[in-house]
């Protein structure tokens, strides 16, 4: 069902844009262009206060190294898949964070380094489809369905992919009260 969904989606979009776009990540920094503002809820900003944004900095940490050591990983928790599937935006796919990328390429490392924490991404989507401001005017005004651009909606299950008894650093998730610690909303006119 959900790759009928998927398939669907595509087609909508080949329809209604003309061609396919298959969303590809881009960074946080792409999106504090524009969720900066003050008039607009400062987004980027309410995030670089949270704690998601240091997600790579606590898998460089010897209590990471511990849990890593006791789940019995052969490789630093900075490399290990286990970890960042839940530290990084966009782990596992071609277009996300990468271990390694090519240093003569600095546009794919700035933005690879971009990729190294739990970014805007890793909850709304991949950006490169919905992040121009004409896309982002569209969906804001209904006119434009996100969903058809890769802008996913939050949901208990956006959350609970990370945060579930599999971590080993699982702690009770209450979706609820969790969410409006996080949440970054667009004020009403």
């Amino acid at each position: 069902m959900k790759n009928m969904v998927t398939l669907l989606l595509i087609l909508v979009s080949v329809l209604v844009y003309g061609q396919e776009k298959t969303p590809k990540y881009v960074g946080s920094n792409k999106c504090k262009t524009c969720h900066n503002k003050v008039e607009i809820g400062s987004q980027y900003g309410i995030w670089l206060k949270a704690s998601h944004v240091k997600s790579m900095e606590t898998l460089k940490s010897d209590a990471s190294k511990a849990i890593a050591k006791k789940m019995g990983l052969k490789t630093d928790p900075t490399e290990a898949p286990e970890c960042l599937v839940c530290h990084v935006t966009g782990w596992g796919t071609k277009s996300g964070y990468q271990v390694s990328v090519d240093s003569t390429n600095k546009r794919a490392v700035k933005t690879n380094d971009d990729l190294a924490r739990v970014g805007c991404e890793s909850c709304h989507g991949p950006g490169s489809v919905y992040k121009s401001k004409k896309n982002m005017i569209g969906i804001a005004d209904g006119s434009i369905d996100g969903a058809t651009m890769g802008l996913t909606t939050i949901v208990e299950k956006t959350c609970t992919v990370c945060h579930n008894p599999d971590s080993p650093t699982y702690k009770p998730f209450d979706f609820a009260v969790r969410v409006k610690e996080v949440s970054h909303p667009i004020p009403k006119k």
